[in-house]
């Protein structure tokens, strides 16, 4: 007969064996949708040196340093050149700050919006007194429209074509900004197209120069029916010198928006962190915004991100609202083991000890089987020979149980089938004899 430590063995193959298979399971489905943990550097696309998205990135750096997270920033040319480096993976760049209309699921997969930040109007200020509302009014003209790779250069080129206005109509120079408004001032061009917020000083001191005009829109809405990622904002009559009424009249603007941008492979609580900060960078009011309208998931170029989405529909992840950035994390990713591991564990702890005893009963009860056999042929004659039989059998049982080392838990059930033994032994003893 097996020995308790061979049935154990076994035990171990019919029972551990397919419960840990189970685990192994269950840890490589947590493992499938495990993150690792997140990036403690990241690199950031911004653009021009003394910029607004320079600025902004300058930000959102000092934000993420509470949080033990390095930003580094890398100066760029502007909106263009943002899309190019975060689709190269080679860059290293994992988020920007990127202007509506440039890129698109098509020509720029694999990067997502994690929403609009800020609006960003167009500023087409214009020598002379002659009021401007028609972009048809330039043709001809010298037109400072940023450098290529910028977003001030793409919008102006998207807007001039709209006008049919094509390259040969109009004399480009590819400036903007201080830069530009230095060789508008000095007469080098007759026009500049900048891309700025209204607070912006270039903004303030370029509406107060006399002798320049800015452009007003009235066809503002017609603009944004042929491109949807643009926005009509009203500059508001005295906004900039209620004394001087400047502007001296309401002027409707046409704007784009900042988005801020990532790879799609950018850790899901990196996302959030950054939207966290753009909350609280972008989150106030402004001439042309209400206080919480930004970030926001509008006026989008690329398709949002799904934990961004999660967030203006839910807010910050639950643990983040309570506890610090890491420990949140930490915690949340425990949580992706232990779910699949619980889900396991529980059912195994409730169905592998019954299963366990039942083996173990099951053996003894063959014994006790033998036992009543011997037993029931005790109660009529037996022959000499088959009670030498039996008692060779119970000494065999015997012998066997006495060789076993048990699980304490059944111990007592072996003592009790040692006194069974003797009980059988007994009345094998007194048993009548017949003939063979």
């Amino acid at each position: 007969m097996r020995s308790f430590r061979d049935w154990q063995r076994r035990d171990l193959l019919l029972i551990g064996l397919p419960s840990a298979v189970a685990l192994v399971a269950a840890l490589w489905i947590a493992a499938r949708f495990l993150q690792p943990a997140p990036p403690r550097h990241v690199i950031m696309a911004t653009g021009v040196a003394g910029g607004g998205y320079a600025e902004f990135g300058a930000r959102y750096a000092q934000i993420l340093a509470r949080h033990g997270i390095t930003l580094e920033l890398h100066e760029t040319e502007g909106s263009v050149e943002n899309v190019r480096l975060l689709g190269d993976a080679k860059s290293g760049v994992q988020v920007a700050l990127v202007q509506s209309g440039i890129g698109s699921p098509e020509t720029t997969p694999g990067l997502v919006s994690l929403g609009s930040v800020a609006y960003e109007p167009l500023w087409v200020f214009c020598r002379g007194p002659q009021r401007l509302d028609d972009l048809g009014q330039l043709r001809g003209r010298r037109l400072a429209i940023g450098p290529p790779g910028s977003g001030t250069h793409e919008l102006s080129l998207g807007l001039l074509a709209a006008n049919e206005i094509d390259a040969d109509a109009v004399t480009a120079v590819h400036a903007t900004g201080i830069d530009g408004a230095e060789i508008l001032l000095r007469d080098v061009v007759d026009c500049l197209f900048a891309i700025a917020a209204p607070e912006a000083g270039l903004v303030k001191a370029l509406v107060q120069v006399p002798g320049l005009t800015l452009m007003h829109f009235p066809t503002a809405d017609a603009y944004l029916r042929r491109l949807p990622y643009l926005t009509k904002v009203t500059l508001p009559t005295g906004v900039f010198d209620l004394v001087q009424r400047m502007p001296p009249r309401d002027i409707d603007l046409l704007a784009a928006t900042a988005e801020l941008v990532t790879r799609e492979d950018l850790h899901p609580a990196i996302q959030t962190l950054l939207i966290q900060a753009a909350t609280e960078i972008h989150g106030g009011s402004g001439l042309f915004q209400r206080r919480g309208e930004f970030p926001a998931p509008r006026q989008l170029g690329l398709p949002i991100a799904d934990g961004a989405q999660r967030f203006y529909r839910s807010g910050p992840p639950f643990l983040q609202r309570y506890l610090p950035f890491w420990v949140a994390n930490l915690v949340d990713r425990a949580i992706v083991v232990l779910i699949p591991l619980v889900a396991v564990l529980f059912p195994l702890s409730r169905v592998i000890p019954p299963i366990y005893r039942w083996r173990v009963r099951s053996r003894i009860y063959r014994w006790y089987g033998e036992l009543m056999f011997i037993e029931n042929e005790t109660r009529s004659r037996i022959t000499a020979g088959e009670k030498r039989d039996f008692s060779a059998r119970l000494d065999a049982i015997e012998a066997t149980v006495n060789g076993q080392h048990p699980p304490l838990a059944y111990a007592d059930q072996l003592y009790a089938l040692r006194q069974h033994i003797d009980f059988v032994r007994e009345k094998l003893a007194r048993a009548t004899i017949g003939h063979e």
